[in-house]
């Protein structure tokens, strides 16, 4: 690992990511400090027990000073924060979060894992194989994955496996990140448009994953779903001596909610947007001498993202889920799992309009369809959310024709969503709550307990 840090201080070191940064470089013995003016948890306890949380919240420009080996910008910060000014005042040296892990990585082999959906899943899956076999690597992960302890691990290993977000890299600098790397491989699991506050039109969006795939360097090599239109067009296009290599679903069964790969492989994940991402996984892990019969051997284990088909409940004839998925191909990609699951029970279908995308009239038309797997269809948003994102009021009819269900039910009051879910007959009939927020901080654990438990 490269040591030429010894001092860092964090700007907006409440984020997830920056908190995870800010406790892999205390644990590798660099002097942490930081700052932020909101700080939740998950975030707030961690920093706590790392002794690396703030003392107040808020910036103060006596975090700053000339002693500092560099500075770590985290999004959250605005552009005239006044510790960045300050900062910038000294000439000190300013990193945006990717540039400094491109700096701790000068002499490894770099792997970047992008795509508007599975990237989290997939790098997640590439980190448990390689942890199954002992082989040392490096790696950082946009949410917390079952089985592996933290988010972000920085080391002396050769290899890192990086989830490459196609968000700006900074306040000061809107490239996205995943171009900061300077990748040997990269992998491009989709390109549905996301995002749409800083990529307002689809090819604006799309151009960024070209412009990744063309970065790609003599002798590397790109990893691409030719399931995704896109993402097939843009890995298939002719690059010179970089190797294109695509994957597309794999084969595979479901006997009693147990997915198996291959017709044989047990799985402790399911669903068939998760069987793709397997195949993506083991393509790549091909590439760095893992053989087929070791992924399959390892894969198994595999239990998936914190946030992701997580369940919450279950009891015989009735699973309640909670998701993550906000994008609609991740909303489609989910209904159709937990039906394809247990396909005799009737599935209900929650989602939450919660991200500044979901709440725009100019985006919801690519929701259409996107629930057709469930067998009732509800979507619920906060007002106080809405018009925080600066969103037009939506009526129940918008919704339902954005979704292009007119049998949609719509819910803007959470205790009205909660009793009506407490209300119905679960007996054969999963509940599945899908959302990037909290349904305006419902209990779901709680509600799943009531339902399944």
């Amino acid at each position: 690992m490269n040591n030429n840090f010894q001092k860092v201080h964090i700007i907006a070191i409440g984020g997830a990511v920056m908190s995870s940064l800010a406790i892999a470089l205390k644990n590798k013995g660099l002097a942490v400090t930081g700052s932020d003016d909101k700080i939740y948890d998950p975030s707030k306890s961690q920093l706590e027990a790392n002794q690396l949380l703030p003392a107040k919240e808020g910036w103060d420009t006596e975090n700053i000073n000339a002693d500092l080996d560099a500075v770590i910008v985290g999004m959250h910060a605005k552009a005239d924060n006044p510790e960045l000014k300050k900062a910038q005042d000294l000439g000190l040296k300013i990193l945006s979060y990717p540039e400094f892990i491109r700096s701790q990585s000068d002499k490894k082999q770099r792997i970047v894992i992008a795509g508007s959906h599975g990237k989290t899943t997939i790098t997640g899956m590439i980190v448990h194989v390689l942890q199954y076999f002992n082989k040392p690597c490096d790696y950082l992960l946009g949410a917390k994955i079952k089985g592996i302890e933290n988010t972000i691990h920085l080391s002396d290993a050769p290899i890192i496996i990086i989830e490459g977000d196609e968000y700006f890299t900074s306040p000061l600098d809107p490239t996205p990140k995943f171009l900061k790397y300077n990748h040997h491989i990269a992998l491009i699991s989709g390109t549905e448009w996301d995002h749409i506050n800083v990529y307002p039109t689809v090819d604006s969006y799309v151009e960024q994953f070209e412009t990744l795939a063309d970065n790609t360097p003599k002798a590397g090599s790109l990893v691409y779903c030719e399931d995704d239109r896109m993402a097939m067009i843009i890995g298939s296009k002719e690059r010179g001596d970089a190797k294109g290599i695509p994957y597309k679903t794999p084969k595979y069964k479901v006997e009693d909610g147990t997915y198996y790969l291959e017709g044989k492989y047990p799985l402790k994940v399911f669903g068939k947007h998760n069987m793709q991402n397997i195949e993506g996984a083991k393509k790549l892990l091909d590439l760095i001498g893992i053989t087929e019969e070791q992924f399959f051997e390892a894969i198994q284990s595999y239990e998936g993202a914190n946030k992701r088909n997580n369940i919450l409940a279950s009891k015989e004839g009735t699973t309640v889920y909670s998701d993550f998925a906000h994008a609609p191909s991740k909303l489609k990609a989910t209904v159709h799992a937990a039906k394809e699951r247990h396909p005799e029970r009737k599935l209900t279908a929650c989602y939450e309009l919660h991200t500044f995308s979901s709440l725009n009239k100019d985006y919801l038309p690519h929701y259409a369809d996107r629930m057709k797997y469930a067998d009732e269809a509800i979507v619920f948003y906060d007002q106080a959310t809405l018009e925080s994102k600066g969103g037009e009021a939506i009526t129940e009819k918008e919704i339902q024709d954005y979704f292009k269900n007119d049998q949609l039910k719509v819910y803007t009051s959470t205790e009205e969503l909660k009793a009506y879910l407490e209300s119905q007959n679960w007996n054969q009939h999963d509940l599945l709550m899908m959302s990037s927020g909290h349904f305006g901080a419902m209990d779901m654990q709680s509600l799943a307990d009531k339902i399944a438990g």
